[in-house]
């Protein structure tokens, strides 16, 4: 019997600082067996936000090691999904992608008080497990 399929997604945003970072975090931790997990961002900061690092820490996921990335630097070609967190065009930044691709409107908490950043790690927490839902049917066929 053959291992099930895993997805390669790349969760994509403007700094890869927080929201991708945050669900680069959920899916690594919770979906190993499902999800391969990459962030990157359309300009990337020089690091991961410490409120970014502490909202996650509360939910018991480690993203200390994760650092900001651009695009380029990550094997976009071979992604099954794109997930555009960042709200502008990222397709036309991926010339001959063929994966899917996903858009959600989660706010950018950067700046914002930790209560904003709890908030967006909730509403990505739910959009990773309806995402790691959709891929288990995928999974299953």
């Amino acid at each position: 019997m053959s291992e099930p399929r895993q997805f390669r997604v790349l969760f994509l945003c403007v700094g890869n600082s927080c929201r991708s970072q945050m669900a680069e975090g959920f899916a690594r931790h919770r979906y190993p067996d499902l999800i391969l997990p990459a962030s990157a961002g359309v300009l990337p900061a020089s690091i991961v936000q410490p409120e970014t690092i502490e909202v996650m820490a509360e939910v018991g996921i480690s993203i200390e090691e994760q650092m900001p990335k651009p695009i380029r630097d990550v094997d976009w070609k071979s992604t099954d999904l794109v997930v555009n967190m960042s709200g502008a065009g990222i397709l036309q930044m991926l010339p001959g992608y063929e994966g899917g691709n996903l858009i959600w409107p989660v706010p950018d908490p950067m700046g914002r008080s930790l209560r904003k950043y709890r908030r967006v790690r909730d509403q990505i927490e739910g959009l990773v497990d309806n995402l790691a839902l959709s891929l288990r049917r995928q999974q299953a066929d």
